[in-house]
C-alpha cells in the first residue's frame, strides 16, 4: 500500500487544503492528513479542533484519515505511519521556494521519504489561512474560502457578525 502524509497547521483548513488532500487521495492508496504544529505560528484553534474541521470536510473521502500530532517532527511521523511520501500544496512561487527548503531538510533527515508538491487550482492559489483569519476579524464573509464547519467556527471564535452564505 502506498501511503502519504499531508502535514500542516490547518488553522483553519481551507478549500485549498481540501483540494490538495483530495488530489493526494487520487494518487495514493492511503493519505494521512495530520494537524501538526509549526513553532513559528500562533494558533487560533487547538489541534483537536483543526483535525475535527478536516475530518468533517473530508468525511466522504474513504482513503483519507485525519490525525492530530502537534508534537512530532514530520519525517518521524512519516516513518511511524509507514508513509513513503510527504504531500505539500503549493499556491505560488513563494510557497514553492519555502517547500523546496523544507523538502531539502526532510530529505537529509529521511532519505527514504520523498516530498510530492501538488499545485493548487487558480481559484485557490491566493487562499491562505492567515489571510482568511484577517478577513474574518474584520467581519468579512469567509464562507467561500473554507469548509462550512471551519467557517462557522471561525466566525464564532472571532465574534464576527457577518452571516455566512449557507
Amino acid at each position: 500500500m502506498t501511503i502519504a502524509l499531508f502535514p500542516g497547521s490547518f488553522d483553519p483548513i481551507t478549500n485549498g487544503h481540501i483540494e490538495t488532500a483530495k488530489k493526494a487521495a487520487e494518487i495514493f492508496e492511503k493519505v494521512y492528513l495530520v494537524a501538526m504544529t509549526n513553532t513559528s505560528k500562533h494558533y487560533l484553534f487547538s489541534p483537536g479542533e483543526r483535525a475535527d474541521f478536516a475530518r468533517d470536510a473530508l468525511k466522504d473521502v474513504a482513503n483519507i484519515e485525519v490525525l492530530e500530532k502537534p508534537d512530532e517532527i514530520t519525517v518521524d511521523l512519516a516513518h511511524e505511519l509507514h508513509a513513503k511520501a510527504i504531500v505539500r500544496g503549493v499556491r505560488n512561487s513563494a510557497d514553492f521556494r519555502y517547500e523546496q527548503e523544507i523538502a531539502g531538510i526532510n530529505k537529509r533527515l529521511a532519505p527514504d521519504i520523498n516530498t510530492i508538491l501538488l499545485f493548487s487550482s487558480p481559484e485557490n492559489s491566493f487562499v491562505a489561512s492567515s489571510m482568511i483569519k484577517e478577513l474574518a476579524k474584520f467581519d468579512k464573509d469567509v464562507s467561500q474560502f473554507l469548509p462550512e464547519k471551519a467557517a462557522k467556527a471561525l466566525r464564532r471564535k472571532l465574534g464576527s457578525s457577518v452571516l455566512l452564505n449557507s
